[in-house]
């Protein structure tokens, strides 16, 4: 059982990872369009959700990505990862 638990958390993290991972590549991609300078992944939806919502740079540190994930529920929409970029 517990070979079997460490597995199934070793993936679950691995999953987040990537989910993580993948949040901030659409971030460097909020920067392109928008041509930011110095800023790239999330930073850069930071300073996104800053524009849009006029959430405070101490409430979106506070977010979790996944909280991240869920207040940009709409630009993700039809979004893809970059051929290569995991």
């Amino acid at each position: 059982m517990s070979n079997e638990m460490n597995q199934i958390r070793q993936r679950y993290h691995q999953a987040q990872g990537a989910l993580n991972v993948a949040l901030e590549i659409f971030g460097d991609g909020l920067a392109k369009k928008h041509k930011w300078k110095d800023l790239d992944g999330l930073p850069a939806i930071h300073y996104y959700l800053m524009q849009k919502h006029h959430w405070t740079p101490s409430q979106l540190r506070d977010m979790s990505h996944d909280d991240l994930r869920f207040a940009l529920h709409e630009e993700l929409q039809g979004w893809t990862l970059p051929k290569g970029a995991l």
